[in-house]
């Protein structure tokens, strides 16, 4: 059984393309493509599955068509529509300068001067420049380099160096 531990949402499922079981899928990540993975993980009604896939072309540098292994018909890829994506964590680049936001979401930040717990992140807002971690209790930090002074991904947990008094606003 896959948990959610183990992935990171890349995207999500759209509407059918043809009749073949082709469907769309918007993506924040391309990391399916940048390495040897033969499956992506879909949310289907709460829970984890995988599905092998057979083939994709890009659309945009945000949208893919994909046909899966055992999806042949129009019907079935209508079935997958609006499914979230996940990519498992295992298959991910080791190469940290090259990590993708959406695998930090769930990292815990954690204050590099006192060792504290600062909060756990739920969501990455990049729709602007400055690129902040939005904390589950609604807290905003900026994503700057010039703050993070260590990511483990092991430990999932984020060691940052934050100007006095951010928290506190």
């Amino acid at each position: 059984m896959i948990r959610k531990e183990e992935v990171y949402k890349i995207g999500r499922l759209g509407k059918a393309h043809g009749v073949k079981g082709e469907v769309s899928f918007m993506f924040d990540d391309d990391v399916f493509d940048r390495v040897d993975a033969d499956y992506l993980v879909l949310d289907v009604d709460g829970i984890l599955v995988p599905f092998f896939i057979e083939e994709y072309r890009f659309r945009s540098d945000s949208t893919a068509l994909v046909k899966f292994e055992d999806v042949d018909t129009q019907e079935r890829a209508r079935e997958l529509t609006n499914c979230d994506v996940y990519f498992p964590l295992s298959l991910t680049d080791d190469d940290s300068e090259a990590l993708s936001l959406a695998v930090l979401v769930g990292f815990s930040i954690v204050d590099a001067q006192t060792g504290a717990v600062v909060g756990s992140i739920a969501d990455i807002d990049d729709s602007t420049a400055n690129i902040l971690f939005e904390l589950s209790d609604g807290r905003l930090i900026p994503a700057a380099d010039e703050f993070i002074s260590q990511i483990d991904k092991d430990k999932r947990q984020i060691s940052m160096r934050l100007p006095e008094g951010l928290l506190e606003l």
